[in-house]
């Protein structure tokens, strides 16, 4: 994608405009700064950067890169929507060296599941044999 790249590479990522986009999101709103840096520490990320090296686009994986990895907080700032580049982002991720072989890949997505099936995701066959344990007020709670 010209005038664009994808990295890996942790040291890259601009945490400021990761925690501004995901703290604001309909998944992870209001997620204290230390949760969001335990979770990017723990997991394989892409980071898109403009020319200037701003980022403007993210990606984690929470995975063993062996046999499992789930897709979260995947974004593409306001300002650079509308270029390709979250298909160009999940291309990327899903052609990764590192993500080949997985037995499966999964995510959890409110509007974007014409993105998602593009690259081969497709709703749960058997929903009936996973389970969670799901708090979705967690943030609210951690902060009292």
């Amino acid at each position: 994608m010209q005038g664009y790249k994808i990295s890996t590479n942790t040291n890259h990522l601009d945490f400021e405009v990761i925690y501004g986009f995901i703290s604001e999101s309909y998944w992870a709103s209001g997620i204290p700064k230390h949760t969001l840096k335990k979770a990017i520490s723990n997991s394989f990320c892409f980071g898109i950067y403009d020319n200037y090296d701003s980022q403007v686009g993210f990606a984690r994986l929470i995975t063993d890169k062996a046999t499992f990895a789930y897709l979260a907080d995947v974004f593409i700032v306001e300002s650079h929507r509308g270029k390709g580049l979250s298909k160009w982002l999940i291309e990327n991720i899903v052609s990764h060296p590192d993500l080949q072989g997985l037995r499966r890949l999964m995510l959890a997505t409110r509007d974007a599941h014409g993105l998602y099936t593009q690259y081969g995701f497709k709703p749960i066959e058997n929903p009936e044999v996973l389970m969670q344990i799901w708090c979705p007020d967690v943030y609210r709670e951690l902060k009292t």
